[in-house]
């Protein structure tokens, strides 16, 4: 153990969190922290975190100095003029199946490594290749798949297992099928890989011998990606979207990501509701209800804000007071109110906070011969594609409602969180908020309490509820579901949080989530 103690860890891996914990101990910031445990995220979870990915880091520096670190993807230069590998598979989820669409056309500009560069160059205060050691021992000496981690290569098999460099990676030891839980998982190449970059820097990746491998593989397989996106990737540092809510400060992903926009806007929404009709001593349900048809509202706003918007980007219009006003007279005037992600919060002993959102979409399935990497599909995601597929804009950056979001609360309380789950994080992270500020939860109760989710004209509705606070939402919702359980639909929000000089977090059980203080 090392010789540095205080801060908290939540993320969605129990070795996810060791590799940040081995780095805080060892002297190293929240920043520091964050980056090694992004690196060890692609090994521990594979499906959810590459380096040929995209997120966001949300920083808040001990000086109280807010960045916003957006590394999403970008779509390419220009589209392919000639034949695109682009083909859906079907996703099993047990109780309903959705489609993805996968193939080396999926493929959007990765800024994983550049993003994670960048913020080490800027906040980080270890050498890139001590916050890199951790990942590169996993993937050399392997990791136990765990249940979460096998549930979810289960659901997408067929991306897992679509082409020979999949199977060669994610392919069970003993040859039956998709590895499985309990089995040793090695990455022994991508070990080598994020050896290199820790050594050689990140022009590696976007124009050096990494390059020219992802690039020729893609110009072999029927990709948009070439070795000219690579090239011009950057990372655009923004300031983040900050809005306060019953006197908390929410600060979170701006535009053009929809998310935090799409959470400030409910919150503002929710600020004209009574505070004692929400609180944890409501007995009815009332409040729920109240919930369900802002997120309704929500929905509304977002289809169309997103209906005049270029590649569908929710707008910071949608925060203007008169437009707010709009909504808000619909829910007075109306009684029924008619991905692949994870997520990675850390704060450490000086209070740094970072909040890091990643993804890589379900995965493509095209692995880059040798480096052990699978390029994201974030071209056949749904949800990024409103206008429909190959109706993208060139050289733009994708939207994403990814929302890693810092809470700042009265008393000195504060917390950096997020989620994963597409359209659903952004409704996981609201009601998080509203349980940690509104209901008097502490972190694991604000975490763990069901969840609504209204998308579309329907509502998804989580087990747990009473039967009294169920009642009345489920009859002005003939269009709904109840599942079975705590399912991971429904994001996988992962807390850290400090108040005075003692520290709290919360990991997600719905995502596998795993939380660790450090005393």
């Amino acid at each position: 153990m090392g010789k540095y103690s205080g801060g908290v860890i939540a993320a969605g891996h129990e070795q996810t969190v060791q590799a940040a914990r081995t780095i805080l101990e060892d002297g190293g910031n929240a920043f520091d922290a964050a980056v090694a445990a992004h690196l060890a995220a692609c090994i521990t979870e594979p499906v959810l975190a590459s380096l040929a990915g995209g997120g966001f880091l949300l920083a808040r520096t001990s000086g109280g100095r807010d960045i916003l670190y957006d590394f999403f993807v970008q779509t390419p230069v220009q589209k392919r003029k000639g034949d695109v590998e682009f083909y859906p598979i079907m996703g099993n989820f047990g109780e309903t199946e959705q489609e993805f669409h996968i193939g080396a056309g999926s493929a959007a500009t990765p800024g994983t490594v550049k993003g994670l560069f960048a913020i080490h160059r800027d906040l980080c205060t270890m050498p890139m290749h001590e916050l890199a050691r951790p990942a590169i021992e996993m993937g050399r000496n392997g990791v136990r798949m765990n249940h979460f981690q096998a549930y979810i290569l289960q659901i997408i098999k067929p991306i897992y297992s679509a082409t020979p460099g999949a199977v060669a990676i994610f392919g069970s030891p003993g040859g039956d099928g998709l590895i499985k839980e309990g089995e040793l998982f090695c990455q022994p190449e991508l070990a080598v890989t994020i050896e290199a970059l820790a050594h050689e820097g990140d022009d590696l990746f976007y124009r050096g011998d990494l390059a020219k491998k992802i690039s020729r593989v893609c110009m072999e397989h029927g990709s948009h990606l070439s070795a000219g996106d690579l090239a011009c990737y950057e990372v655009i540092r923004r300031k983040p979207l900050d809005v306060t809510y019953r006197g908390n400060r929410i600060i979170t992903n701006p535009a053009p990501s929809s998310g935090g926009i799409l959470i400030a806007f409910a919150l503002k929404l929710l600020e004209e509701i009574p505070a004692e009709i929400i609180s944890n001593k409501a007995k009815n349900g009332e409040w729920l209800h109240l919930l369900a048809g802002i997120q309704e509202m929500t929905d509304r706003a977002r289809i169309d804000d997103a209906s005049g918007a270029e590649n569908g980007h929710a707008s910071a219009d949608l925060l203007n007071s008169g437009l707010l006003d709009t909504y808000r007279e619909q829910i007075r005037n109306n009684p029924r109110f008619s991905r692949g992600t994870t997520q990675i919060s850390i704060i450490d002993r000086a209070g740094n906070m970072a909040a890091l959102s990643a993804s890589n979409g379900e995965g493509s399935g095209l692995v880059v011969p040798g480096t052990g990497i699978m390029l994201n599909n974030m071209l056949g995601e749904e949800d990024l594609n409103p206008g429909g597929f190959g109706k993208w804009a060139c050289n733009r950056r994708m939207t994403s409602m990814m929302a890693p979001s810092i809470l700042l609360m009265p008393g000195n309380r504060s917390a950096a969180l997020g989620s994963g789950g597409s359209n659903r994080l952004r409704t996981a992270i609201l009601q998080v908020i509203m349980n940690l500020t509104d209901r008097g939860m502490t972190a694991a109760e604000a975490v763990n309490h069901p969840r609504i989710h209204y998308e579309n004209g329907k509502l998804s509705v989580e087990d747990g509820f009473s039967p009294d606070e169920l009642d009345e939402l489920i009859g002005e919702y003939p269009d709904h579901k109840i599942w079975n359980g705590k399912n991971l639909f429904f994001g996988g929000v992962h807390v850290a949080g400090r108040s005075d000089e003692s520290f709290f977090g919360a990991g997600d059980p719905r995502r596998g989530g795993v939380s660790v203080t450090l005393d």
